[in-house]
């Protein structure tokens, strides 16, 4: 059940994290030295400066604008929402998080945080990608789910809503995290998605409600997503990804890197291959990736396995039964061609032997029968029934 909650308190870390020039490094500089969030808000300018890196204007900035965001406002609209609001040391914060340099100072959730979540694993990669990439990230994170981790991702088009849905698939946990506040859930087109993930994990936050979903705002998100999990899974990343921010975050945190390799002419794929020639784990098996993930991994190789062997049947399922269509022998010749690759058309003539006209006529009944879809450049690709 979602955990609407707040933390004892909360609004005292509102007024403070909300002050100008406060951050999450700074926020727990200050309470550190000065002993605590009650005794930040009551200090003198004088006070605040005896904290390293306060200086006398940011004193005097910290000072004026302390205790100003509505706090009360805040957390009633949280409510309605369905959102809890909860801090850095409430027991659901999760434990992994908090080790990270700059971990949030509050987090606002939609759904809930479980102790289970701390074992999880980031699945990350471009929101332009191809279909191999989208096959691999759903296929990926149902493994993970399967075997008992949370799968983590930044709720955006592409990889990251095929890893959501992946882990889902195996009713297993998934956590959003979002670049901009839980009024304005982004992409629109996830809600639905959205709400399935607050009943099977969490949506969260670091940003007031209000946020719009800004640029600047997501290499923030990709430290969460990082810090999250033991180990980050990129699928599929062009050069400029922001997966590639999530990635660099995991070695800042000294978590495990790992990538998916794809096709070396594709530029969607250039900064997975960046990051294995630096030293990422190249993942081509559920294997090679429990392998990656150390002796967490190990022990949970076997669960694993069964974790294959289901998102196997279920790919059957998803499926469409061919038997049960009313194929032509060179619609069943064309179909049985393909695999989780696209195929272009002289493909599928060198691999049929049969006539460009007859190949042509075949892939628009298939197409029309729901089969197949064609991509850009006479590329055909199996469809599924999830697509």
């Amino acid at each position: 059940m979602p955990d609407t909650r707040h933390s004892p308190e909360i609004e005292k870390w509102l007024w403070l994290i909300r002050a100008e020039g406060v951050g999450p490094v700074l926020f727990r500089r200050l309470v550190k030295t000065l002993g605590s969030v009650d005794k930040v808000l009551g200090a003198s300018v004088a006070q605040l400066t005896k904290v390293e890196g306060v200086g006398v204007k940011t004193a005097e900035r910290i000072a004026r604008t302390r205790g100003q965001f509505d706090a009360v406002g805040e957390l009633q609209a949280a409510s309605k929402l369905g959102v809890c609001v909860i801090c850095l040391d409430d027991p659901r914060y999760p434990a992994a998080l908090r080790q990270i340099y700059d971990p949030p100072v509050v987090l606002y959730v939609k759904g809930s945080l479980r102790p289970e979540d701390n074992l999880a694993v980031a699945v990350v990669g471009s929101r332009r990608c191809s279909q191999y990439g989208l096959e691999q990230a759903n296929r990926f994170a149902h493994f993970l789910a399967g075997t008992g981790f949370t799968v983590v991702s930044g709720g955006a088009r592409g990889i990251d809503s095929a890893a959501h849905r992946g882990a889902l698939s195996a009713k297993g946990r998934t956590i959003v995290v979002q670049g901009c506040g839980l009024a304005h859930l982004f992409p629109p087109e996830n809600k639905e998605l959205f709400e399935r993930i607050a009943e099977n994990g969490a949506i969260i936050s670091e940003l007031p409600l209000a946020y719009e979903p800004l640029s600047e705002n997501f290499p923030g998100r990709n430290r969460i997503i990082a810090g999250l999990a033991i180990g980050t899974l990129v699928v599929e990343a062009s050069l400029n990804s922001g997966a590639l921010i999530t990635a660099q975050a995991s070695l800042d945190n000294n978590r495990e890197v790992m990538a998916i390799p794809g096709l070396i002419t594709n530029p969607a794929c250039a900064g997975s291959h960046k990051l294995i020639k630096q030293g990422a784990r190249l993942i081509d098996s559920i294997e090679e990736l429990m392998d990656a993930l150390g002796c967490i991994g190990q022990e949970l190789k076997q669960p694993a396995a069964r974790a294959v062997q289901e998102a196997e049947k279920a790919t059957q399922k998803m499926l469409f039964d061919v038997s049960e269509l009313n194929l032509s022998e060179s619609e069943r010749k064309v179909y049985a061609c393909f695999d989780d690759c696209p195929l272009h058309l002289e493909e599928l003539i060198a691999l049929t032997d049969l006539p460009a006209g007859t190949i042509y006529a075949a892939t628009v009944s298939l197409q029309l029968k729901g089969l197949v879809k064609q991509l850009a450049g006479n590329m055909f690709v199996r469809r599924l029934r999830a697509d």
